[in-house]
């Protein structure tokens, strides 16, 4: 598969032009939010393409992008959100509108399973089996044509895995509770800011 993979550093073009329906997805150097910074956020629209933006880690500058998340007409589709808004909060400080996650899908419409990573799901629903061999690499510098092509991969699938697990959703009768836990995300990540990673229901 040929994949259009565009780098851009600091922000997106004045120019470009997305569809009101997107995949995004984050690299950082490392999962510890206070400690290890947000490096790259790319974007695809679902049609074999992936915006790759290297944001400026010494000023997080970027305006066009910061508008395209915060817009609350267009569509955003995660893999983990919980993770991924919480750097994106942290170092874009800005407040992500209109999200879906594929992990929380997964997990209440796969009831049948409990592998619920995105190579899981690219497996079931593409029939690939991809690699996640580089998700530890350093992201944090010049990238490889090898980075670049495993970060395009992480949002190009998004989109026909979103519209699987929806249908699914739908056909259990799910989704309306997938709608309303979802709308819990926002304020799962300030807790995560708050230093309350813990899951707050239990006992």
């Amino acid at each position: 598969m040929n994949i259009d993979i565009k780098l851009h550093k600091e922000d997106l073009p004045d120019q470009l032009e997305l569809s009101d329906n997107i995949a995004v997805d984050c690299e950082f150097m490392g999962l510890n939010v206070e400690r290890d910074s947000l490096c790259l956020v790319q974007i695809s629209t679902g049609n074999n393409d992936a915006h790759i933006v290297q944001l400026n880690r010494e000023k997080y500058n970027a305006p066009n992008l910061k508008k395209i998340l915060s817009d609350k007409k267009i569509n955003k589709i995660f893999h983990y959100a919980r993770a991924d808004l919480l750097f994106i909060k942290k170092y874009l400080n800005i407040d992500v509108i209109n999200i879906n996650c594929t992990k929380i899908m997964s997990k209440l419409a796969r009831s049948y399973s409990d592998k619920h990573g995105l190579k899981d799901l690219i497996k079931e629903f593409k029939g690939l089996d991809i690699s996640k061999n580089l998700q530890s690499s350093d992201f944090g510098g010049n990238l490889s044509e090898k980075q670049l092509q495993y970060c395009a991969k992480d949002v190009i699938y998004l989109h026909e895995i979103y519209e699987n697990l929806r249908k699914i959703l739908i056909r259990e009768k799910r989704e309306t509770l997938y709608t309303d836990t979802i709308k819990f995300i926002n304020s799962r990540v300030n807790l995560d800011l708050a230093s309350f990673t813990l899951d707050i229901w239990s006992h």
